[in-house]
């Protein structure tokens, strides 16, 4: 099976920060973690670009190279993109048969200049929402959220949420297992999902509320232990009440909730990468018994930890067989 093809289609200004995200997600890492991907850069004239650094960088393709593109990225745009007629052909031609189109940052505009995202919710930096409301109000923006992700369309509102938004496609498209995997190889934040919000609004006065990582990367190192909110809060030097305030202002949800998360995240890789049984799963998880596990994992993924276990891998026999 050949590597799907990722395209970065650059603007009059490539902003390097979102581009180098994707292009280390999907890119090589090592003769141990497969490779699906073939990233590369394409502009509709080709020749030097300039870039926000200062700096030019040499793309040699043009718009040719949409034409069996798999994913689309389009970063660094400005608020108000020209098109010309030949870009608009050539994504929406790539649209029309099935590629990806991912906007980052001021890339959001340029779906949502070509009718892409009306009537859909669009992730939008928190900066940026009324201005996108304003110029295509058909678009739902949400300055909110991390990323939105439609399938065949999927925004991010910042440059740092490329890297959150890519491991999602490797996720949805080869398991849970490879996406931390490929997460944890680049030393990456915990996996965050997209409903999870941009940040708190910018206080007038005084430093904001101090940044949960640490927390966030010991708790995902402990996720066989309980992890109970007073534990959790004592660690944090938080009282409960002030650890569940800062994790709705960082993340959007509850620091019960959020453990959860990432026990069922971790559930999804262990029943995709091992033939561990179920009672071994909770155990490693920190959801104590098979009883719980199953519980809970149907709760948020609708189906058994086994019929999931047995559809993971027939999905990954057949693609292996394309």
């Amino acid at each position: 099976m050949g590597r799907a093809k990722v395209v970065a289609l650059v603007g009059p200004v490539l902003e390097l920060y979102p581009v180098t995200c994707a292009a280390a997600v999907f890119g090589y890492h090592g003769p141990d973690i497969p490779q699906y991907y073939d990233f590369r850069l394409c502009t509709e004239r080709p020749g030097p670009v300039p870039t926000t650094i200062g700096a030019e960088i040499m793309v040699r393709e043009g718009l040719e190279a949409l034409e069996d593109a798999g994913t689309i990225l389009i970063a660094g745009w400005c608020p108000s993109p020209d098109l010309s007629p030949e870009l608009r052909t050539a994504v929406l031609a790539a649209h029309a048969r099935g590629a990806r189109i991912v906007g980052v940052l001021g890339g959001v505009y340029v779906p949502a200049a070509l009718g892409l995202l009306d009537g859909r919710r669009a992730a939008a930096h928190w900066e940026a929402t009324d201005d996108l409301a304003r110029r295509y109000p058909q678009v739902n923006a949400d300055g909110t959220v991390l990323y939105i992700d439609h399938g065949d369309v999927a925004t991010a509102g910042a440059s740092a949420t490329a890297v959150d938004l890519c491991l999602n496609q490797i996720r949805r498209e080869h398991g849970e297992a490879l996406a931390i995997r490929i997460g944890r190889q680049l030393a990456a934040a915990p996996p965050r999902e997209g409903c999870q919000r941009q940040g708190p609004a910018p206080a007038a006065l005084g430093a904001g509320p101090g940044s949960l990582a640490p927390l966030l990367d010991w708790a995902i190192a402990n996720l066989d232990r309980p992890l109970t909110i007073p534990e959790l809060a004592a660690r944090s030097g938080l009282s409960p009440r002030s650890l569940n305030r800062h994790f709705l202002e960082q993340l959007g949800t509850s620091p019960g909730r959020w453990v959860l998360d990432q026990r069922i995240a971790w559930t999804r890789a262990l029943l995709e990468a091992t033939d561990l049984p179920v009672e071994t799963v909770a155990t490693r998880v920190g959801l104590s018994t098979a009883v719980n596990l199953r519980r809970r994992f149907r709760d948020a993924m609708g189906t058994t930890p086994g019929a999931y276990r047995r559809m993971f891998r027939t999905a990954t026999v057949s693609a292996n067989r394309a």
